[in-house]
C-alpha cells in the first residue's frame, strides 16, 4: 500500500515531483516509490510534441534538472523568438519563459530584438505563412510603382520599396502609407476666368506629374494632388487675366509653356515634378460664340473677294500684255490668226485657201 509504481513508455519522460518539489525526469521503464503520504507525483509528458506546456514550467527550468534534454528560452519585454523545429519554422514566441524538448527533434531558437520594430528577415513570406504569426506580427503591403511612407508614433521614419513589411505589435503604433511615384495627370476641369478685355471663358486644363520627394511631399502639404490643383488654378488666372482674348486664342502654345513654368517653380517646394501641362479645351460663352463665328465668316467673305479682285486684275493684266506684244510683231498677230481659224475649220466643213494678207483680212472680215 505504501508502494507506488510508474511505468514510463519508450516516447515519454515522467517529471517527478515530491511534496511539490521537483525532482528530475523519469526515463522509460518502471519506477517504484515509497510513498505512504501520497506526496510523489509523477507528470507524463510527450517529448515528441517538443514544446513542453507546464504550469510550473518556472520550477522546472530553474531546478536544473532538465539538462540536455530541453532547449530553454527566457525572452525579455523587447524580445521575440522564432521557433524552427527539425528545419522547418513552426512559430514565433512572445515574452516570457519558453522551454522544447530536444530528445526527439531538432529545435533552432532565433532570437529577436523588437525594438526598431520593424522586422526584416530573409525568410519573412515562409515566417508569414505560419498559423498565428499575425498575433505577434502586422503586415502592410507596398504595391509596384509606389513607396511606402514609414511612420512609427506619428514621426517619418523612412520610405520602403514595395513588398510586403512585417512590424512587431505592441512595441510601437506604425503606419504605413503607399505612396504612388508613377506619372499621373490631374484634371483641372471648369476654371471660369476672365481675360484682360473682360471676357469670361472656361478654361479645362491637364497637369502631368510625378512625386519626387517623399518626405517633403509630407511634411509640407496634407494632400500633395490637392495643393497642385490649387496652384494650378491661381497660375492659369494670373497668365489669362493678363492675356486679351485674342492673343489667348492665337497663341495657346505660349500660354501653355507660361503654365508648366509657373507650376514648376511653385511645386518645387512640395516634392514633385510637373513633367507637362496642356490645355484641353477653351469654351466661350455662347453670345461670345456666335460673335466670333460672324467675325470669322466677314474675314473669309473678305480674303475670298480680295482673292477674286486678284485674279481678275491678274487676267487684265494678261491680256494687256497679250495685246501689246501682238502689236509690236505683227507676225506673231498672223499665226494667232492662222491658229484661229484652224480651231473654225476644225468644228465646220469650212476650207480656208489663204493667198495674200488682203484675202485673209477679207475671210476675217466675213466671219
Amino acid at each position: 500500500m505504501f508502494i507506488k509504481r510508474i511505468t514510463i513508455l519508450e516516447h515519454e519522460r515522467g517529471l517527478y515531483f515530491r511534496a511539490g518539489a521537483f525532482k528530475g525526469v523519469l526515463e522509460p521503464g518502471r519506477h517504484w516509490f515509497f510513498d505512504p503520504f501520497r506526496k510523489v507525483q509523477v507528470d507524463i509528458v510527450q517529448p515528441r510534441t517538443a514544446w513542453i506546456a507546464h504550469e510550473k514550467l518556472d520550477i522546472l527550468v530553474k531546478s536544473g534538472l532538465l539538462g540536455e534534454r530541453v532547449r530553454v528560452v527566457d525572452l525579455k519585454d523587447y524580445e521575440r523568438a522564432l521557433v524552427w523545429i527539425d528545419g522547418r519554422f513552426s512559430h514565433v514566441l512572445p515574452p516570457g519563459l519558453h522551454a522544447f524538448w530536444t530528445i526527439y527533434r531538432d529545435v533552432k531558437i532565433e532570437v529577436i530584438d523588437a525594438r526598431p520594430v520593424r522586422f526584416p528577415h530573409p525568410d519573412l513570406p515562409l515566417i508569414l505563412k505560419a498559423p498565428l504569426t499575425d498575433r505577434a506580427l502586422d503586415v502592410f503591403t507596398v504595391p509596384a510603382g509606389h513607396v511606402g511612407a514609414y511612420f512609427r508614433d506619428g514621426d517619418f521614419l523612412e520610405t520602403l520599396p514595395p513588398g510586403r513589411h512585417a512590424f512587431w505589435k505592441g512595441l510601437a503604433e506604425v503606419r504605413v502609407l503607399p505612396i504612388d511615384l508613377r506619372e499621373t495627370i490631374l484634371d483641372v476641369a471648369g476654371q471660369d476666368i476672365m481675360t484682360a478685355d473682360k471676357v469670361t471663358l472656361r478654361l479645362n486644363a491637364l497637369v502631368t506629374y510625378r512625386i519626387v520627394d517623399v518626405r517633403l511631399a509630407l511634411n509640407v502639404a496634407d494632400d500633395v494632388r490637392q495643393a497642385l490643383y490649387r496652384e494650378t488654378q491661381l497660375v492659369l488666372r494670373a497668365l489669362v487675366g493678363a492675356r486679351e482674348l485674342d492673343v489667348l486664342l492665337v497663341d495657346k502654345d505660349a500660354l501653355v509653356k507660361d503654365l508648366e513654368d509657373g507650376l514648376r517653380r511653385r511645386t518645387a517646394a512640395l516634392g514633385m515634378e510637373v513633367i507637362g501641362a496642356g490645355i484641353r479645351d477653351i469654351i466661350l460663352p455662347g453670345d461670345m460664340k456666335d460673335l466670333l463665328n460672324k467675325v470669322t465668316e466677314a474675314k473669309k467673305a473678305a480674303e475670298a473677294n480680295l482673292i477674286s479682285r486678284r485674279e481678275e486684275t491678274a487676267a487684265i493684266r494678261s491680256q494687256a500684255n497679250t495685246a501689246k506684244l501682238l502689236q509690236d510683231n505683227p507676225t506673231l498677230m498672223r499665226l494667232r490668226e492662222l491658229e484661229t481659224l484652224e480651231k473654225i475649220a476644225a468644228k465646220t466643213n469650212l476650207n480656208v485657201i489663204l493667198g495674200d494678207k488682203k484675202l485673209t483680212e477679207m475671210i476675217v472680215n466675213l466671219m
